[in-house]
């Protein structure tokens, strides 16, 4: 009698009652060793003691992250399953065909994690100082206008397009299968700029081989803190950077996403996480499923209408 009443009691508390009481599988849209799946093994821990559950990191990738989003996509609704994926999201929908789900249908936001800045950089060689040097020089030089990428429809490839667009400057993009060829392609003198990561670009800067002009970010990083963003260098409101968040099966109960959402501001609010966060270049951002939904939805607006103008298409 005193279990059936305390099990009773349990069952009647919504915020118990509709959490995961079994492991949760944490899907990462990405392949192991890259800043999302870094991002979720740091935090599964402290979300699963939370929750008092095991959280538990399973790498999906493939397709830019949609291999995992349409497994989510189709796991029951009971936060047993959620999803850990990028920005690649907001573009996904306008690039692919026959994807078999909707981001927006199928998937319901739980957090927003991180923010994920680019930085856009030069060859030291290339001899310029500055965003307007850059693009004065460009201007001057109609042939210099090529720009790397990590690959057709990445946040680097959308970045260099919606800045030229707004430069009034035509570009042609070379697409790199990763970041280290992209940076190899700029040492080489391939392209002569193009937006990156700060992991990737800080050592490059530092050995003296790359030279940063402008940070997509509303405001600076403490990395380069005397570097000024493109915002304040004359295109007000450039923010073109990477995200990285919390989604769950659509129709997944509000007090789940609640909790699920509590959980991984407390996990990303640990201080040991702080140092590791900023050498991967990522800014906490957790703020919950109501503003992540505002969020995602400006994004995807901002990223189809980008994506049309500039005539995208994957090969």
């Amino acid at each position: 009698m005193l279990r059936r009443s305390i099990l009773v009691s349990l069952l009647a508390s919504p915020s118990l009652a509709q959490t995961p009481e079994r492991s949760v599988r944490l899907i990462i849209a990405f392949p192991p060793g890259g800043s999302t799946d870094i991002l979720g093994r740091l935090i599964a821990p402290r979300m699963g003691e939370v929750l008092g559950s095991l959280v538990t990191p399973e790498n999906r990738s493939g397709a830019s992250g949609a291999v995992g989003a349409g497994f989510v996509a189709q796991a029951a609704p009971d936060g047993g399953t959620i999803l850990l994926d990028s920005g690649g999201q907001s573009v996904n929908p306008f690039l692919m065909r026959g994807l078999g789900f909707d981001y927006v249908r199928d998937l319901a936001p739980i957090t927003l994690l991180t923010t994920l800045p680019l930085i856009l950089i030069t060859a030291a060689e290339y001899g310029v100082a500055d965003l307007p040097a850059l693009l004065a020089r460009l201007r001057a030089n109609p042939a210099e206008a090529r720009y790397g990428s990590v690959g057709v429809g990445s946040r680097t490839h959308l970045a260099a397009a919606s800045l030229l667009r707004r430069a009034g400057i035509a570009g042609e993009h070379i697409p790199y299968r990763g970041g280290a060829d992209q940076m190899a392609g700029l040492l080489r003198g391939d392209v002569p700029f193009g937006f990156t990561s700060l992991a990737l670009a800080t050592p490059l800067i530092r050995d003296g081989k790359a030279r940063a002009v402008g940070l997509s970010a509303p405001m600076r990083s403490p990395v380069f803190p005397a570097l000024p963003t493109i915002s304040e260098q004359g295109f007000a409101g450039f923010q073109m950077g990477d995200w990285l968040g919390l989604l769950a099966p659509a129709a997944t109960p509000a007090p789940v996403i609640a909790r699920l959402a509590a959980a991984a501001k407390e996990a990303l609010e640990q201080p040991a996480l702080a140092p590791r966060l900023e050498a991967l270049g990522l800014t906490p951002a957790a703020d919950g499923p109501g503003a992540f939904a505002r969020f995602l939805a400006a994004e995807r607006a901002e990223m189809r209408d980008l994506i049309a103008a500039e005539g995208i298409r994957l090969e």
